[in-house]
């Protein structure tokens, strides 16, 4: 029996952050069972935004906590840091690196590190205790650790090597294999691997895989940042004899990449770079490094590429090549390389993992007599299947997302993308196999040329994605919204992997920053999202022009390079403006003011290429730009569609990053250019005014986005705003459903909501006709589409190509569910929820509808219900954070919070009564409100 290459991990080995969400969960509720014991505690120690993270490369790590407590209006009052190289050292108080003593500060996140050690491959603990406004004192908390990776490129001791192997560069090759055999002569107390390559790694210590991570080392700008991974191997070594397998795809590298069929975009050779440092108890260390001595050949895997899929000859497998004792003397040798080392950076983001393993809920003869499983989800991966086949016969696996309307296998969306995995049998017992180094976006297998029986036990698909943290959940009385929430949070997982994608299935893939901006406050939502932005917004950077341009896709790898065409690739604004756009919201959401410092000036070279393109008349009239891309279109004579100027959008986008770059730039100090951008920002205002808008409010592009983007940027004059909002509610009771595409569409139910038309907003979400986001749900959809109709009602499909069914943008809506629906925003002054501001929308439409979302300080829960004439909501705010709740009621009498009328409830400080809501300011705890008489 072949043993398959990822095995059968444990449950902590194989989902992580969800043993993180555990971990957490059981800390709070042993915090709540002792709460008459403990009133206060720290839990969910981060450094960067991780749990005991290995390998970084920050000079000055932020170190964040949550505080919990079993009282109301709790908040820090001081804290005391200490931290030790040794964990003996940390809880006895000896050799500290850093003591901070008793700080009095509420600051519980991003607090720099402020110790000594901050050097190459030190390992640091710390921990923390705190006190709160009550006169309670927490115990220290549980120790973490941070750990670095290699700071310096002098620290790299090994050296690049290739594989000296033949190969034709124009086709897919066969995966190179690489081995080296050691002795360690002494007893070993830890051991650390540093690892990166051009192209993908599977690396294996003794036999065994060293990492449940894939898709390693990542996908970066890789001529200008190139990542590297450092693991914990202590426990795959031993005393004696010990053998490295390295195993190295194509990948991003050198595989197929992009619509135009190119392939080796940034080498068109594979490589290896790998230190293993040991350490034994004697003191003493040595180090494994790449170098020439070590071997290299091919084995089983074909060829594995992204786009294409795999193919695996299990007749040649090197048994045994991965362990001691391998005879390699027919391996050829390896060269070594002088490539750059100054170029390695510590891995930001979040790792790639299997999360989730699906079993088919059925399997199908399709009218065209062809075999098909169906996982009943789309989703993105690969199958693992055990079967047995003679030696010699093979089984081909081709996946599809949606079967056509006669029921039978289809592929055409897909493009060029093959998406086939073809695996030859040895014949010795069953067989496990799963591929290496593809990936594939399906929720329907066709199996191919197999002369057994085969049935939906012995195949399975394998759920991958970055392993972010989940944070947020969404649940409300309507079935089909409940499965919209779902839609948008598998097309999250889908399309989150190591870069956030367009699409996972056809010959495309890539970075789209169009879609990641609208779509990044929805991700944020349901995902601990900002190391991965993080990290992808360095690449940003990378590839940005010397003019400020911004590329379409990041990283980089569609034709471009100056101009103004379609060829360009560059300067596409609502693309583009992803540079200003998603570090905002990371500081908007997690409070990270680092990250606007770190890409201020890709921000302010974007903003200035925008103000170099419209000149001295302020309006953005130059270069390609999408437009709304994919906005509501018809065949109708008298209207071809909503189709709203690319000029006003672009200037609207100029004047929108401007005023972020322009409050960004004071929050970090830069006074000059918060000054000229300010008047830069009247100037465009008021070219946009002159240009697009007239006297009487009557955009001249008369579109539902052309409305939402001026409304939602404040681009409308304070006294035509009611009248710019009126034609848009009118716009959209014309047509009854939207049609607005990529940019328009995640902001039309938000301003809608804004500007009094509540309840127009949720007639847009519960359509279920086309267009809308429940017409997908309706024709069987499990992730979000790229069109509206990319399957029409009598069951034919959208153009080809361009028609993914699992393609975030349109998810954006997901935001709106959140913040307005059941009311869950950061106060737009104090950022990171430090302080929330609850304010559902209520709407009779719905009985009830919950969001829990685990902000940066902890978790918040907005719970709305309507029973007969009462409206109960249950609030959650967590400790050191304070909230505004704004209750919609008709009167002050009308409401309780645990049973005690507010005019008595003196704990909470009513600020007024505004409209028909009342606003109370308080602090962290639960609360419980009854709006009697609410209609």
């Amino acid at each position: 029996m072949m043993k398959s290459d990822y095995g059968d991990v444990n449950f902590v080995k194989f989902f992580p952050s969800a043993l993180i969400a555990i971990h957490i969960l059981t800390q709070h509720v042993s915090a709540q069972v002792n709460s008459s014991l403990m009133q206060l505690g720290v839990v969910n120690l981060r450094t960067e935004y991780k749990t005991n993270p290995l390998g970084i490369d920050v000079k000055k790590p932020r170190l964040s906590w949550e505080v919990i407590s079993s009282q109301r209006n709790v908040y820090q009052t001081a804290y005391f840091i200490k931290a030790a190289y040794a964990i003996d050292d940390l809880q006895t108080n000896k050799n500290l690196c850093w003591n901070s003593g008793k700080i009095t500060s509420d600051q519980s996140v991003h607090i720099e590190y402020s110790g000594s050690g901050i050097e190459s491959a030190r390992r640091i603990y710390w921990q923390v205790k705190i006190w709160d406004n009550k006169g309670n004192e927490s115990n220290w908390s549980e120790p973490v650790f941070f750990e670095t990776g290699l700071l310096s490129p002098s620290d790299w001791k090994a050296l690049w090597i290739e594989p000296d192997i033949d190969e034709d560069p124009s086709v897919s090759n066969p995966c190179p294999y690489l081995r080296k055999e050691f002795i360690l002569k002494k007893k070993i107390v830890s051991a650390r691997l540093y690892i990166t390559s051009h192209g993908l790694y599977q690396i294996n210590l003794n036999g065994e895989k060293a990492t449940n991570e894939l898709f390693t080392p990542g996908w970066t700008s890789y001529h200008k940042r190139l990542q590297y991974q450092v693991y914990d191997v202590t426990g795959n070594l031993t005393t004696g004899k010990n053998a490295i397998g390295v195993i190295l795809g194509d990948g991003w590298y050198r595989g197929y990449f992009g619509w135009e069929g190119k392939k080796n975009l940034y080498g068109n050779k594979t490589a290896l770079l790998l230190q293993l440092k040991i350490k034994y108890t004697d003191g003493t260390t040595e180090t494994i490094i790449s170098d020439a001595s070590w071997k290299c050949s091919t084995g089983a895997i074909i060829k594995s590429d992204i786009y294409n899929g795999e193919t695996y000859d299990a007749r040649l497998e090197p048994e045994g090549w991965d362990k001691p004792g391998f005879n390699d003397k027919m391996w050829k040798g390896v060269i070594v390389k002088n490539d750059d080392k100054s170029i390695l950076v510590a891995s930001e983001g979040i790792p790639v993992r299997i999360t989730q393993t699906i079993k088919p809920v059925r399997k199908i003869i399709t009218p065209k007599g062809e075999i098909v499983f169906d996982l009943g989800q789309n989703i993105v991966g690969w199958v693992r299947f055990s079967l047995k086949g003679d030696a010699g016969t093979s089984i081909t696996l081709k996946h599809a997302e949606v079967l056509d309307k006669n029921g039978n296998f289809y592929t055409e969306n897909l493009r060029a993308a093959r998406a086939e995995d073809v695996y030859i049998f040895k014949g010795e017992g069953t067989e496990t196999f799963e591929p290496h180094f593809t990936f594939h976006g399906f929720r329907y297998i066709k199996v191919e040329g197999y002369n057994g029986e085969i049935t939906i036990n012995d195949l399975e698909g394998r759920v991958i994605h970055s392993d972010m943290r989940p944070t947020g959940t969404f649940e409300c009385s309507d079935s089909l919204v409940n499965r919209l929430q779902k839609n948008i949070q598998w097309g999250l997982r889908g399309n989150f992997l190591d870069v956030p994608t367009d699409c996972p299935q056809r010959d495309e893939r890539m970075g789209w920053t169009g879609d990641a901006q609208v779509f990044a406050p929805t991700a944020c939502f349901n995902m601990d999202a900002a190391a991965f932005y993080s990290k992808w917004m360095k690449d940003f950077t990378a590839d940005q022009l010397s003019d400020g341009s911004v590329p379409w896709v990041v990283p980089m790898v569609v034709k471009g390079g100056g101009g103004t065409g379609w060829s360009d690739g560059y300067g596409a604004t609502g693309w583009a403006d992803a540079a200003v756009i998603i570090p905002w919201t990371i500081y908007r959401i997690y409070g990270d003011k680092r990250i606007l410092e770190m890409q201020y000036e890709s921000m302010k070279a974007w903003v200035e290429f925008m103000r170099q393109q419209a000149g001295g008349t302020y309006l953005f009239k130059q270069g390609f730009h999408f437009g709304d891309w994919l906005a509501f279109a018809t065949t109708q004579s008298d209207y071809p569609g909503a189709t709203t100027d690319k000029d006003l959008i672009a200037t609207a986008y100029f004047y929108y990053s401007t005023g972020l770059l322009q409050k960004i730039a004071v929050i970090i100090g830069k006074n000059h250019d918060a000054e000229d951008y300010k008047l830069l920002l009247q100037n465009i205002k008021q070219a946009f005014q002159n240009e697009f808008l007239t006297p009487n409010g009557r955009l001249s592009s008369n579109t539902q986005t052309a409305y939402v983007l001026a409304l939602a940027f404040g681009l409308i004059p304070d006294n035509l705003r009611a009248i710019a909002a009126q034609r848009l509610a009118n716009d959209v009771n014309q047509f009854k459903h939207i049609t607005t595409g990529f940019l328009g569409t995640p902001l039309i139910c938000q301003v809608l909501t804004e500007n009094g038309y509540p309840e127009l907003a949720y007639t847009l979400l519960f359509r279920k006709e086309y267009p809308s986001w429940l017409y997908p749900v309706t024709m069987g959809a499990t992730t979000i589409w790229e069109r509206w109709d990319g399957i029409k009602p009598d069951g034919s499909f959208q153009d080809a190509g361009m028609n993914s069914f699992n393609h975030y943008a349109y998810g954006a809506v997901g935001n709106w569910l959140y913040s307005m629906v059941a009311g869950i925003t950061a106060d737009p002054e104090i950022p990171g929820y430090k302080k929330t501001v609850v304010k559902p929308y209520i709407s009779e439409r719905l009985t009830f509808a919950k969001a829990e979302y685990h902000s940066i300080y902890g978790k918040i829960v907005s719970y709305w219900e309507r029973k007969g004439d009462i409206l109960q909501m249950h609030i959650t705010i967590p400790a050191n954070t304070s909230a505004v709740f704004e209750i919609p009621a008709k009167s002050i009498e009308s409401v309780y919070e645990n049973g005690i009328p507010l005019t008595e409830a003196t704990y909470l400080n009513l600020k007024e009564k505004k409209g028909d809501r009342i606003i109370i300011e308080t602090g962290s705890g639960n609360y419980m409100f009854e709006i009697k008489n609410y209609k």
